[in-house]
């Protein structure tokens, strides 16, 4: 794997949010960058993948396998992407951007060490319609490390 992958997500203050494309994490990241806005501080936008859930590159030819740098910088160009289209690309306020090669709640609680605040929605991408919390959100509501705030998806 190469060195600059990042399997930990590590930040010093500000707003951290949890952002996989879903609607309740387009919900989540509006709500964080208000609050970012509030507190004059960073917004730190946190994705976590992994083999099983990233999407093959769109630059990739067929029958080729992509690197592993090749799939973070897809997602990196796509969570930005995802972030400019919501929030624009001069938010006023600073925009860090955290893509971790590791499972969502790990990559969160991570950034909760360090975050005033972690921002998720209450379901991703995840499998499990019925339930009122994801999988994700639960574990962070159980063991992050700052506040937490908990979105749902506006309807």
């Amino acid at each position: 794997m190469s060195e600059r992958i990042q399997q930990r997500v590590e930040i010093d203050g500000g707003v951290a949010v949890g952002v996989d494309g879903s609607a309740s994490s387009l919900r989540a990241l509006e709500l964080a960058a208000e609050e970012t806005r509030r507190r004059g501080t960073t917004l730190h936008v946190v994705r976590a993948w992994s083999m099983r859930t990233v999407p093959r590159p769109p630059d990739c030819p067929p029958g080729a396998t992509p690197t592993i740098d090749e799939y973070e910088t897809s997602v990196t160009d796509t969570l930005r992407h995802v972030v400019e289209t919501a929030i624009g690309t001069e938010p006023g306020f600073p925009v860090e951007y955290h893509v971790a090669h590791s499972p969502s709640p790990q990559a969160l609680l991570s950034a909760s060490r360090g975050a005033h605040v972690l921002v998720v929605g209450h379901r991703g991408r995840g499998g499990f319609s019925g339930l009122m919390l994801g999988s994700v959100a639960e574990q962070c509501v159980r063991h992050a490390a700052c506040p937490i705030l908990v979105v749902r998806p506006s309807y």
